[in-house]
């Protein structure tokens, strides 16, 4: 990690993302405009705990902070284990914990790349057939429900779908500054909307203003579900940090009692 751009330039390109002024910053930090303004021209050069204080304050993420700290001359100081380290077993167990707790409910891990971690029975017995290359790892889950050969086929609302996590992805590149996230957004705005989900029959219940639901076509109907985002409190691992479980739960009776039935359905060694 040897950034060649000085920390001024990184410090002025994150304080513009989160949309301050030099003044607004400053105040945040109580350091004067000054000070900050020679920070990022390079005229002054900041202690490591000026570097920590305004990486908190501009809010960035663990690994940004990292890059911002050798760019200043000092080494990083939070971590980045593999997943499989033993120091992070009982972060692993945790989530495999949540996993199979929230079953006959749908519910997946995912990186900062949304490319998947682990996933329960129900989530993986929805799936269903798809183009084998898709499933091949890291399967990044998001190419996976929008491709063509994916899951699109089956989702009934795709472009509300696809448009709400186009614009996730969006808020997720204001946070990150991720190019790898921005060039996944074009790319899923590329695919084609399926004939079969247009032609699909539509839901109907009305769900505007509350949340987006996915729709998706099952043997037991479509199935409405939407979901919720949970990730560590207060870490201080990079790869813990950028964890992700996505958990979906039934927008309507009929989607609670359709998952029940198709969990009973499932050979007893996937169910157990």
């Amino acid at each position: 990690m040897t950034p060649d751009r000085h920390v001024g330039d990184f410090l002025r390109e994150w304080r513009q993302r989160r949309r301050l002024s030099q003044m607004d910053l400053a105040l945040e930090a109580e350091i004067s405009t000054r000070h900050l303004s020679f920070l990022e021209t390079g005229r002054s050069q900041p202690s490591r705990e000026m570097v920590l204080l305004l990486s908190e304050k501009l809010d960035m993420p663990l690994r940004e902070r990292n890059i911002m700290l050798v760019s200043a001359g000092f080494a990083p100081i939070y971590s980045e284990r593999s997943l499989d380290d033993p120091a992070l077993a009982g972060m692993r167990q945790a989530v495999e914990l949540v996993l199979r707790g929230h079953d006959p409910y749908p519910a997946l891990a995912v990186d900062r790349h949304w490319s998947l971690i682990s996933a329960n029975d129900a989530l993986v017995s929805l799936i269903g057939e798809v183009d084998p290359a898709l499933m091949k790892p890291p399967v990044n889950v998001l190419r996976l429900s929008i491709h063509p050969a994916g899951l699109a086929r089956r989702i009934v609302n795709f472009t509300e779908w696809r448009n709400h996590l186009v614009a996730r992805l969006h808020k997720q590149v204001d946070t990150t500054g991720d190019a790898r996230l921005a060039a996944l957004i074009e790319e899923l705005r590329a695919y084609p909307t399926p004939d079969a989900a247009a032609r699909g029959p539509k839901s109907s219940h009305d769900y505007a203003g509350i949340v987006v639901p996915l729709q998706l076509m099952t043997g037991e109907g479509v199935l409405t579900l939407f979901s919720t985002t949970t990730i560590f409190g207060t870490p201080v691992d990079v790869t813990l940090s950028e964890l992700a479980i996505e958990a979906f739960f039934p927008a309507d009776p009929e989607t609670g009692l359709a998952l029940r039935r198709l969990a009973e359905k499932r050979p007893a060694a996937a169910a157990g």
